[in-house]
């Protein structure tokens, strides 16, 4: 089985569309949405959900206040302000959302009240598209360890491709260069950078190539709404060749994608079939293949 891994340096840029493009495009594929802070490849697939999990991410603390003995050494070892006194003045109590589970509190409490228990971060989901499986995740409000997340939706996609015979596995990764990316592509046979000609499309392009040289891995570069700047989309072309990525192709601006969007469907299903953009991405799809 093959893994063609697909970023970008920004959000916005048309990563997830161009996933459902190539889902449409594609056979014998499992997809896996890795952008768990925002996953939105779920709004044009429509999976139905076959299996939900909860993701246990980290731990958390809590205070039972019938041990606590109200010394405050909990609040005065938590270097988060994540302990405050309770109500009643007596005892103190955990804020959920500050705790970053480092564990400290339970180590000194004198009492023993502190119970130190794995925590809910998410959700997982195991589900069927009209292109295939999809396995796709999300973060719970203001949880972290979303590269755990990240892996953990990498790895059930692999089982899935593998427990039903799937020969190529697509994954939707996070925009930016930061740990849920980095779990993304670790170990990809390919991975696709998309972006847009456009000073913050090639700064954050930059940083994300850097990124994939940083790890020693594949790289192929796309511009998307490549006809809004012929100037720099030459430009980012060129930057790509030096870097020793393969330009793939341009994808030319285009309002069905947005059209598309609000019917739940991906451009290739919704353009026509001699479309300019539908024909790019095409084009686009069979160079990405060629180097699987």
């Amino acid at each position: 089985m093959k893994e063609l891994v697909i970023i970008s340096g920004k959000g916005g840029t048309g990563k997830t569309s161009t996933v459902a493009a190539f889902a449409a495009l594609a056979s014998d594929v499992v997809l896996a949405d890795c952008d768990v802070d925002a996953a939105n490849l779920h709004l044009i697939l429509s999976p139905t959900i076959r299996d939900r999990q909860e993701f246990l991410g980290g731990n958390r603390a809590t205070i039972d206040a019938s041990d606590c003995i109200g010394c405050g050494q909990c609040q005065q070892y938590c270097r988060f302000e994540a302990i405050h006194p309770a109500p009643d003045g007596m005892t103190y109590v955990v804020d959920p959302l500050a705790c970053e589970g480092c564990g400290v509190c339970e180590r000194f409490c004198p009492a023993q009240a502190i119970q130190f228990a794995p925590a809910v971060n998410g959700e997982w989901y195991r589900s069927d598209t009209r292109y295939g499986p999809m396995i796709h995740a999300r973060l719970g409000i203001a949880e972290e360890n979303s590269g755990k997340l990240v892996t953990l939706v990498r790895r059930k996609a692999k089982e899935t491709a593998q427990a039903q015979g799937l020969s190529l596995m697509i994954t939707d990764g996070s925009p930016g260069i930061g740990c849920p990316v980095i779990a993304s592509v670790t170990g990809a046979d390919q991975v696709l950078l998309v972006t847009e000609p456009t000073p913050s499309g090639l700064h954050d392009l930059e940083r994300v190539v850097q990124l994939l040289q940083r790890f020693q891995l594949p790289g192929m570069v796309c511009v998307n709404k490549a006809d809004i700047n012929q100037e720099l989309t030459e430009g980012i072309e060129a930057y790509a060749v030096a870097k020793g990525l393969l330009s793939v192709g341009r994808i030319p601006y285009s309002a069905k994608v947005t059209a598309a969007q609000t019917q739940g469907l991906s451009v290739i299903e919704y353009a026509d079939g001699e479309d300019a953009i539908a024909s790019s991405l095409r084009g686009i799809w069979e160079r990405v293949t060629q180097r699987l």
